[in-house]
């Protein structure tokens, strides 16, 4: 079995763990926030990277990390993938402390995977996924685009649109590094599937709209 498939198995595991082995208990020695860091409680910014606040956040994610997550094994080898998986996990806690406060509870893959979808974009932006029924380039900057604009306008809420975006840009040297130089043209591909993205979506709007 290779490493991603592991993680999406330990994944499901400490989530059902925490969910039904009295939350409140391990929410202090579990999950991240940066009061619980300053308390001295430093594997929580790897504890919380596996557990999962319901099914439908673990759901999501495993999703997209069997789809990033084994196309970036696939194409670099499980290190890179596992360390990039960890850096921008890490990392992405540990900065939106700066943003969201230290009393922020944070939890989840989501931008651990983010980093795995940046770097995915930089070397294979034209790997189709039938699951995404699109080429993973463009699910990788459609989905950087979507939580910038959350970031921008949706205040509130549970999900960390910030922290997502962090997990992103974490990964955008270790793709410009692991591209072979290809990087540019890489960005350029995910630039022309977005571009031809919303035309289509353009033109198709007005098909929809008479049914």
């Amino acid at each position: 079995m290779n490493k991603t498939n592991m993680l999406i198995i330990l994944c499901v595991l400490a989530s059902l763990i925490y969910w039904y082995i009295v939350p409140e208990v391990l929410d202090g020695f579990l999950v991240f926030s940066g009061a619980s860091l300053f308390r001295g409680f430093y594997w929580t910014v790897l504890t919380a990277l596996f557990i999962h606040g319901d099914f439908t956040h673990l759901a999501g994610n495993m999703l997209f990390l069997f789809v990033f997550g084994n196309t970036l094994e696939e194409e670099l080898g499980a290190n890179k993938t596992m360390t990039a998986f960890f850096i921008g996990g890490v990392s992405s806690f540990i900065i939106s402390i700066f943003f969201y406060g230290l009393d922020t509870v944070m939890l989840g893959a989501s931008a651990a995977i983010f980093t795995l979808t940046a770097i995915v974009m930089l070397t294979k932006p034209l790997k189709f996924s039938w699951l995404f029924f699109m080429p993973l380039g463009l699910v990788a900057i459609l989905y950087f685009l979507y939580n910038v604009i959350a970031v921008m306008y949706i205040e509130g809420g549970s999900i960390g649109y910030l922290a997502h975006v962090i997990g992103f840009l974490t990964g955008f040297p270790l793709g410009i590094i692991w591209s072979r130089r290809r990087w540019k043209r890489n960005i350029l591909i995910a630039i022309v599937l977005l571009i031809a993205y919303l035309a289509l979506m353009y033109f198709l709007c007005p098909i929809f709209e008479t049914f």
